[in-house]
């Protein structure tokens, strides 16, 4: 079976947990012997991802517009990717890419599947663009869709929203290659990034109104005179809020215990889950947060927030409100049991390598596409 990717993006900065579901797919589904070709957009191709998944199953359109990801109308490089797919799968909702593909999809009768991957809500920026968006195109590519993938129990009440069918949407979490959060370097990392040897807390994600890195900056520095030998590292590429951060720590005085290292290369990502004390996910919104099973794959404790689309049971029942408060109630809770602060449950991390391998995932996505192409 010929299977064609569509990805808005596979840039490892701008693209975050879709783009990385996305290669990881890719990855695992070649492994298993599927025949997988990628179309994607240039934006932040770089060599490594070429060599990650094989100059030769890549289409890269040239980007036209950066702000909103618009690719060059090469119709007929899209029309010949599609045309040698048995079954096509679309990433994500809110692109041009997508419709493109969508019509050449349509024309040569060709079934496809679409995976949001928790974008179909409009929340964030730009919400009138994505009501146009829907109303003209986005409702027909969910709608007539051969099946919709949902990342979690929840995302499929969205799917209704659009008007599919129950039967035909089928839930397929994110995924964890394991092996990637294996390397560990406390003394060389903290070097790098001029961190010094105190404990801290681990923020990991684009710095966007979405994740909410402000709501975790608040409430850190409503507890850091109470535990005032632990800081609070930022790792993640500036989405439009670094400036608002920066601000607020300057008016709390907290200079030198929060700290902004930027985007993490993948050895680099691992030396950070393995160095911290404790990562915090305190996301307004979010499907299924992928740097969850990170973090505890690499043995790291989690405080996440309720809109994280992820089962209490997966990080021991450290969930919280997403508001200041919440965030607040969980690390003061936290880092006043040293005990708890040092021990994640082995069990926690074999569940998550059990139920969320990339190696189980894709197989999931092959049983799909036996029964229904």
């Amino acid at each position: 079976m010929k299977i064609l990717n569509v990805s808005n993006t596979i840039d490892p900065i701008l693209g975050g947990g879709e783009v990385e579901r996305s290669i990881q797919m890719t990855k695992f589904l070649i492994q298993s012997g599927a025949d997988c070709h990628v179309l994607t957009i240039d934006t932040g191709l770089t060599v490594e991802r070429k060599k990650f998944i094989g100059v030769n199953r890549i289409t890269a359109l040239p980007c036209l517009v950066n702000r909103f990801h618009i690719p060059k109308f090469y119709l007929n490089d899209i029309h010949k990717v599609v045309a040698e797919a048995d079954v096509v799968h679309l990433m994500g909702h809110w692109n041009i890419l997508n419709v493109l593909v969508y019509f050449s999809v349509r024309k040569q009768k060709k079934p496809y599947i679409v995976c949001p991957a928790g974008s179909l809500s409009i929340f964030g920026r730009s919400k009138f663009l994505k009501f146009l968006y829907n109303f003209f195109i986005g409702n027909r590519i969910i709608r007539n869709a051969s099946a919709c993938i949902a990342i979690t129990e929840l995302e499929v009440k969205s799917f209704a929203s659009y008007g599919v069918n129950p039967n035909n949407i089928y839930v397929i979490p994110n995924g964890i290659d394991e092996t990637l959060f294996h390397f560990k370097d406390n003394k060389q990392f903290r070097k790098k990034f001029a961190l010094s040897n105190r404990p801290f807390i681990l923020f990991m994600g684009r710095l966007n109104l979405i994740k909410g890195p402000d709501l975790l900056l608040k409430a850190f520095c409503e507890i850091k005179k109470k535990f005032g030998d632990i800081d609070l590292v930022f790792a993640g590429h500036d989405n439009g809020m670094l400036s608002e951060l920066m601000r607020i720590v300057k008016s709390e005085q907290a200079n030198k215990r929060v700290h902004f290292i930027g985007h993490l290369e993948p050895r680099d990502r691992s030396c950070a889950y393995h160095a911290a004390t404790l990562l915090v996910i305190p996301s307004r919104h979010e499907a299924m947060s992928i740097v969850v099973l990170e973090a505890l794959v690499s043995g790291l404790p989690v405080i996440l927030t309720d809109q994280c689309g992820v089962e209490s049971k997966i990080t021991g029942g450290q969930v919280v409100p997403a508001t200041v408060d919440g965030i607040r109630n969980g690390l003061i809770e936290f880092l006043s049991d040293a005990r708890r602060s040092r021990v994640l449950s082995p069990k926690i991390k074999k569940y998550v390598i059990n139920n969320f391998s990339w190696r189980f995932i894709s197989q999931l996505y092959l049983e799909l596409y036996s029964s229904k192409f």
